[in-house]
């Protein structure tokens, strides 16, 4: 049978199959000998060993749609990003490091704020305008009031999505009300997590309903992926593209060239005031990451 892989972790994969439930997997060696190694959000094929036991093998891993670096999962369709407007405020630098990752891995990428009940109008209006020209959709919520939710429901409806942002915005409030009872049978493996094992969080699997699945990752805050390199970053800032060519100087830095026109179109207030010194502070942790 076919399923999906929603959690690995100290040599086992629990390979969610719609309809039947999760099942403790290990993987054949072949795959070692061929040096490809399961990743959570991998299609498989299993042969059940016990079913009462829910136990089997992985016998083959389906090809997969993309691989992500950070997190290391496959087949994701969507990053959903969620960050608070207040309590904590949004650390607007943060979520730039968020987008530029999830770009870098050619990911479509929605941002969520949590807690809108707690922002005015001015604020989310202001958000909008920073994001959503740079091809980013802007939703806002609300898991205590319960504002929002069916747009975000639809919004991941149909697809794979990881989501992503710091600690105490709501993310598990969100996850929770998104859930439905195919959530349930995840169950299964809490009972054979209970070792004490293991304290690193690992990205894990939710499925939501029968082709809809969250993706929980460990947390990141810092731009160290292996193949960045500063002379690019400017790529991964989707708005910046069409004032590029205006640029004085090939391989412009947009810092310090003179007749740069991103700078200029910065200048005009075409590209945001907050995403350009963004852009400046990360080129600058880039340029200082040494080289081994």
């Amino acid at each position: 049978m076919t399923g999906k892989i929603i959690k690995g972790i100290a040599g086992f994969y629990y390979v969610y199959v719609s309809g039947y439930g999760t099942y403790e997997c290990k993987a054949k060696g072949v795959f070692r000998k061929k040096g490809v190694k399961p990743l959570v959000g991998d299609d498989v094929t299993i042969v059940v060993i016990d079913e009462a036991e829910k136990i089997g093998n992985i016998e083959e891993i389906l090809p997969r749609k993309n691989e992500l670096i950070r997190p290391a999962v496959s087949n994701i369709d969507m990053a959903l990003i969620i960050f608070a407007m207040a309590k904590p405020d949004p650390n607007l630098n943060l979520l730039d490091r968020f987008l530029v990752m999830m770009e870098f891995q050619n990911l479509p990428v929605t941002i969520c704020f949590n807690k809108v009940d707690l922002a005015d109008e001015e604020t989310c209006k202001r958000f909008k305008q920073i994001y959503e020209p740079a091809g980013y959709p802007v939703l806002f919520c609300s898991a205590k009031q319960g504002i929002g939710i069916e747009a975000l429901k639809s919004t991941i409806a149909h697809k794979t999505v990881t989501v992503a942002g710091p600690s105490g915005v709501g993310k598990s409030s969100l996850v929770n009300l998104i859930q439905t009872e195919h959530t349930m049978e995840t169950g299964t493996i809490s009972e054979k997590l209970k070792r004490g094992k293991h304290t690193t969080r690992h990205s894990e699997i939710l499925p939501v309903s029968e082709d809809t699945f969250i993706v929980d990752t460990p947390g990141f805050s810092s731009l160290d992926v292996p193949g960045m390199e500063k002379e690019d970053l400017w790529r991964y800032y989707p708005e910046f593209a069409e004032y590029e060519p205006q640029c004085r100087f090939i391989g412009c830095s947009h810092i310090n060239e003179p007749d740069c026109g991103v700078k200029n179109a910065k200048e005009e207030g075409s590209i945001p005031q907050e995403r350009y010194e963004n852009y400046k502070l990360l080129y600058e942790e880039l340029k200082n990451i040494k080289k081994y």
